[in-house]
């Protein structure tokens, strides 16, 4: 199940708020620029469907997406260990990180002002985060994952790391 927990930075273990209805987590991410949708496909997506039948299966979504936040590039990542442990720490994208979950979870904390909202995405949710918010981004212990990218500019996709600490005081996934 998709949620949300709104954490002050001083209290990174005590949530100010969890939430886990779609309009809720959708309208208090939205208050911070974050978009937030889930997806239902239009055909069937096998195992082993790959980057062609992923996109396909998502196809009308990812174009009005596409036209809408004028993104000009797709393609499909799987989860990987050691690309998921990198990720951990707090960094930030040059482009709007835009991740739509088609299969597997992953938790996406954006820090916001002296918030953190930590999302669970899970298959079928979208999630687009604003350049230049902070964010890290945890597979769990076992990452599995197939999500689908959007961007405008391949540099914009490369994580450019904060060297703040603050993500190792927050929960992990499997935690």
């Amino acid at each position: 199940m998709s949620s949300l927990s709104v954490f002050h930075q001083s209290t990174p273990d005590i949530p100010n708020k969890v939430l886990t209805h779609l309009e809720d987590i959708a309208a208090t991410l939205a208050e911070q620029g974050i978009r937030f949708e889930r997806w239902t496909a239009q055909s069937p997506v096998q195992a082993d469907a790959g980057q062609a039948g992923v996109l396909a299966a998502y196809q009308v979504q990812i174009d009005r997406l596409q036209h809408e936040g004028g993104y000009r590039a797709v393609d499909v990542i799987s989860a990987s260990g050691d690309l998921m442990s990198e990720l951990l720490d707090e960094h930030v994208y040059s482009d709007d990180l835009v991740r739509f979950f088609a299969a597997g979870r992953s938790l996406v904390s954006v820090r916001a002002g002296e918030y953190v909202h930590a999302v669970v995405c899970e298959k079928g949710d979208l999630i687009v985060v604003p350049a230049g918010l902070r964010v890290w981004i945890d597979g769990g212990d076992n990452p599995h994952f197939v999500a689908v990218r959007l961007f405008n500019q391949p540099e914009g996709v490369v994580a450019q790391f904060t060297g703040e600490k603050l993500a190792e005081r927050y929960a992990r996934l499997d935690d």
